[in-house]
């Protein structure tokens, strides 16, 4: 049976869970065998088995609840609810979450903190689906228009690299404009309200935003200015504890499987999809979710192979340009690419693609 509760854990409370819920996801043999980082993959999970599984905006959770893949994992789960990578990863140092869906940023957060949290799995969007939303009244038509300009900037957040390639793009540094250092949850009022002049935002943070401040002279920076500025991949990464053990890494590949096959049932239920999430869970009007739908194109799933670990080296490589990289680190070091079997063994079962966009390739 599997048992779903969902969370809301401050991160100040979540050293104090974290011991608790260790105990919790304990492999159930009560053993201490160690899975090598390149053994093969279990694929029997045992009973009494769990996962805690952490979430953004609970887009994750209810994709595994209304495409039915939730009642399929043969394995215990819990949720808890967290509102971008930097909290998640005090997450998994305290032990209070196993694995994760972040964009392409955290996980190299984790990296340079010291932080063994490979990706696991990769989902693909359209890239222009973050987009730098303009205050009312800021005049910032351009990237060159940002010189001298507050920009609301979270650091370990796949919108942290979005700034940074807009800056290159415009020929300008972190020094020629002023970066406000905010949670990724205070953009929309920061920008709406006009405490920063720009801020990269996704969805559904984005149509709330146009919602708001459109009527008063706020808007975005042409995409065709920003293209390539975001890479418009998500990622599944789990904590190294979990995938050494046995029983949990059995669950872990499992779980690749169930996530993946409720992505393509968005692709192939997006009516369904906007009226149960973006309707019913994030309060926006069907018109709206169909926008932020069409806006994030079909989900494909790349192969963890040599070119997704490249992509992800290139973020690395904007942010150290940028003099933000507190240390040198390794994509390839980022990943396991044992589960690209799973990956690709349930894509062309379930009629997806792993086809990555010409624009992120060139």
């Amino acid at each position: 049976m599997t048992v779903t509760r969902s969370h809301r854990w401050p991160i100040a409370v979540a050293a104090a869970l974290g011991a608790l819920l260790l105990a919790a996801c304990a492999g159930p043999s009560g053993t201490d065998d160690v899975l090598a980082a390149d053994a093969p993959l279990p694929t029997e999970v045992p009973p009494g088995t769990t996962l805690v599984v952490a979430d953004q905006q609970e887009a994750l959770q209810t994709a595994l609840r209304v495409s039915g893949e939730l009642d399929r994992l043969p394995f215990q789960v819990e949720f808890a609810n967290f509102v971008g990578g930097p909290e998640i990863l005090e997450a998994f140092r305290a032990e209070a979450a196993d694995v994760a869906t972040v964009g392409d940023t955290p996980p190299i957060q984790a990296l340079v903190a010291g932080e063994d949290v490979p990706i696991i799995q990769a989902r693909q969007s359209d890239p222009a689906n973050t987009l730098l939303a303009v205050a009312p009244g800021a005049g910032v038509r351009t990237p060159a228009d940002l010189r001298g300009k507050k920009i609301a900037y979270a650091e370990g957040t796949a919108q942290q690299v979005v700034v940074l390639r807009t800056l290159e793009k415009a020929g300008l540094s972190t020094d020629d404009v002023e970066l406000v250092r905010l949670q990724l949850a205070e953009f929309n009022d920061a920008v709406r309200t006009g405490q920063v002049d720009v801020a990269p935002l996704n969805e559904p943070r984005l149509t709330r935003f146009l919602e708001e401040a459109a009527p008063r002279g706020g808007g975005v920076i042409d995409p065709a200015a920003t293209e390539g500025t975001s890479s418009g991949l998500n990622f599944l990464y789990a904590r190294r504890a979990v995938l050494e053990d046995p029983a949990r890494a059995a669950a872990l590949r499992s779980f690749v499987d169930h996530y993946t096959r409720s992505q393509q049932w968005i692709n192939d239920n997006q009516d369904e999809w906007i009226q149960r999430y973006y309707v019913e869970n994030q309060g926006v009007t069907a018109e709206d979710g169909r926008r932020i739908v069409d806006s994030l194109g079909d989900y494909t799933f790349p192969p963890l192979d040599e070119a997704l670990v490249a992509r992800q080296q290139a973020s690395i490589d904007v942010i150290d340009r940028a003099g933000e990289l507190p240390r040198q680190v390794d994509a390839a070091d980022g990943f396991d690419l044992r589960f690209d079997e799973v990956i690709g063994e349930v894509v062309p079962e379930i009629g997806g693609s792993q086809a990555v966009p010409e624009e992120v390739q060139r």
